[in-house]
């Protein structure tokens, strides 16, 4: 029996040559916001120059597309080394009271100061160990602790360290990016800042790690006000 003939793939024109050049700058600024729209996470520069010419200048239309979205209820934010729709603090509640129920997976997970201070020191050691993190917590940082992180898909083990008992090193992921509302690790604040003001020294019920990860006043679910640097996005 002979097998289906494979079927063509579909030409995609992405010149649109034939287009006067203000309609096709249109035509392409509403595919990117498209894409955007219906990717389920943050969706890479390299992904939206598909959709573009090769003369296209992408960081000028997404600035453009940015302005356009100024009066939704939505921003266009770089987060996680890629592009993201993310609501408007303000309209929070509104989605809250819409999809109640719904997002109890969505956004930013609930932690704890210990495990926000956790998650804290991965950032700025990874790969860190157990011990590491430890240390520049300033507490010992329990394996329950690293558990809680990595079930929310904020940290992963990536190697077992050179050192006796080969304990695990661990590193932040994609998530954390996300979640955090960070387009790439170089945006994390100064240690030497963290330091200074003891955010890293302090008891566990004093600790305030929200601010220093970039977290505003508002649910970081909802917070879209990032500032994105392109060139982190290759």
């Amino acid at each position: 029996m002979a097998r289906p003939k494979a079927r063509e793939p579909e030409f995609f024109d992405a010149e649109l040559a034939d287009l006067p050049r203000a309609a096709r700058w249109r035509e392409w600024m509403l595919r990117v916001e498209t894409a955007i729209f219906a990717a389920p996470s943050p969706v890479p520069r390299e992904m939206l120059a598909r959709l573009v010419g090769k003369d296209c200048r992408l960081d000028a239309l997404i600035e453009d597309l940015k302005t356009e979205l100024r009066g939704r209820p939505y921003d266009l934010v770089c987060v996680a080394g890629g592009w993201q729709l993310r609501t408007k603090p303000r309209f929070a509640g509104a989605v809250r009271v819409a999809h109640a129920g719904e997002l109890r997976d969505a956004g930013a997970p609930e932690l704890t100061p210990a495990e926000l201070l956790a998650v804290t020191a991965i950032a700025y050691l990874q790969p860190a160990t157990r011990g590491e993190i430890s240390r520049l917590a300033g507490k010992e940082i329990s394996r329950d602790v690293i558990g809680v992180l990595k079930r929310h898909g904020l940290i992963d083990a990536s190697l077992r360290a050179p050192e006796p008992g080969a304990p695990f090193a661990y590193v932040t992921t994609a998530k954390f990016l996300e979640v955090f509302g960070l387009g790439s690790l170089r945006e994390l604040p100064d240690i030497e800042r963290l330091e200074d003001e003891g955010l890293l020294q302090k008891p566990q019920e004093d600790i305030e790690l929200d601010g220093a990860l970039g977290l505003g006043a508002g649910d970081p679910l909802f917070d879209g006000n990032f500032e994105c640097d392109e060139t982190n996005l290759g």
